[in-house]
């Protein structure tokens, strides 16, 4: 038996006794600015059967969020509370066993997400989470993937903006070209939305442990696995222009592009050999220089302490753009993609990425766990190996777009020369 099957069959032990506990879904860290947004995705769209509860460490503020809840969603007047603090290893463990599902909205990850994963994966208890810190996913994958191999827990990160549309659509884009053959997509992410203050303080506190970060990007890849017949490749790329789409493409070294990266290598449909290029897309080239000076003065500022804690300060955690704000944001993602003689252009789209869109994302995930007929996995896994199919076609009906723009014959080898060196997902 390998490890997939032993997966599989730790999975198939675990569900009845999965099925039988109090909650189908715990949201942790209801109280906060993303965790209010998707308790009221929840609120409005849970199916009547879905058994939710709200956690946090405030049972004052949980209180009072149910009100709010209550005033719009009257059945959310009976939704559970539970007060529990997931840095406390026996609060994670009580709230692990409950539940069939976690969805923690509480970071940086690295400060307050360590201890409810390892409850999650003790107790066979799907958990996800918004992270996009590539040391915590890394360290997580280390500490917790066998284990919750065995006990048939499925641990998925990066469940909003970062990294459900990147994932989902590098798929849908796969799904569009040849099998068998070797392929290759570049993403280029557009936006006009401003970050929250948890993005904020995680990307500074993920600049401030650059050193870390890749000591455990290491182990992590001495440690998983790689298929031993099919080559998968995340190179960085390079500024240029990307004259089919009318676009400056500038790197973009977020988790987006490894968590694609780990999808193709579990995923035979990726082809024999596969590269994925992120980039953000903008139109014009001052702009793309502007934008990768500020990267490099905002991580020259996350390496001195005093710095970092002012910036952080500036815009706390917990805060975020109003509704009228939100209602202005959008997001386009669009994969370019070739192989086996096809060229095609598909588009991933929404509206505002890092909260209204971000929360529907999460409660999908959420509800798709708990809800679906999915493929049997187990592990620290990605949205696109868990739930692929599953969740693409709740966020299509949840108005997410997922469109072919073009569709042609290709000339040009998907093996495209540039960056041409094996880059870590």
């Amino acid at each position: 038996m390998d490890a997939e099957e032993i997966g599989a069959a730790a999975e198939k032990t675990a569900a009845p006794e999965r099925q039988a506990r109090e909650f189908d879904i715990v949201l942790f860290g209801a109280t906060g600015f993303v965790g209010e947004l998707t308790a009221r995705y929840l609120a409005a769209n849970a199916p009547g059967s879905c058994r939710w509860a709200l956690a946090g460490r405030n049972e004052r503020k949980l209180k009072e969020l149910r009100e709010r809840l209550a005033a719009a969603y009257p059945g959310a007047a009976e939704v559970p509370l539970i007060t529990a603090d997931a840095g406390d290893p026996r609060a994670a463990a009580d709230l692990a066993a409950r539940s069939r599902v976690v969805a923690s909205t509480v970071g940086p990850y690295l400060r307050y997400g360590i201890r409810l994963v390892a409850a999650c994966a003790d107790a066979g208890t799907d958990y996800l989470d918004l992270s996009g810190e590539p040391e915590f996913v890394d360290l997580m994958y280390l500490r917790h993937h066998s284990r919750a191999r065995r006990t048939g827990a499925r641990l998925v990160h990066a469940c909003g903006f970062d990294s459900v549309p990147h994932d989902l659509g590098a798929r849908f884009t796969v799904q569009q070209l040849p099998e068998g053959v070797p392929l290759s997509v570049d993403g280029f992410v557009r936006s006009n939305a401003t970050i929250s203050g948890g993005t904020f303080a995680s990307a500074l506190l993920s600049f401030s442990r650059a050193d870390r970060m890749a000591r455990t990007a290491k182990a992590r890849r001495a440690a998983d696995p790689r298929p031993a017949d099919r080559s998968v490749r995340t190179p960085t790329g390079r500024v240029r222009h990307e004259d089919e789409l009318g676009l400056w493409a500038v790197p973009l070294p977020t988790i987006d592009g490894q968590i694609v990266g780990r999808s193709a290598a579990a995923l035979e449909r990726y082809g024999p050999a596969f590269t994925y290029r992120h980039y953000a897309g903008v139109r014009r080239l001052p702009v793309a220089l502007g934008g990768i000076a500020g990267a490099g003065g905002l991580f020259a500022a996350a390496q001195l302490p005093p710095l970092r804690r002012f910036l952080t300060s500036r815009l706390a955690s917990g805060e975020g753009p109003d509704e009228h704000r939100r209602a202005r944001s959008w997001f386009s993602v669009r994969f370019l993609g070739r192989g086996g003689g096809r060229r095609v252009v598909t588009e991933v789209a929404g509206g505002d990425p890092g909260y209204d869109e971000t929360a529907k994302m999460f409660a999908e995930a959420a509800l798709c766990l708990a809800h679906d007929d999915l493929p049997p996995t187990s592990g620290q896994v990605t949205t696109a190996v868990a739930m692929g199919e599953a969740l693409t076609a709740r966020l299509i009906r949840a108005g997410v777009e997922f469109r072919v723009l073009e569709d042609s014959e290709d000339s040009e080898d998907s093996e495209d020369s540039e960056d041409s060196g094996n880059a870590p997902y």
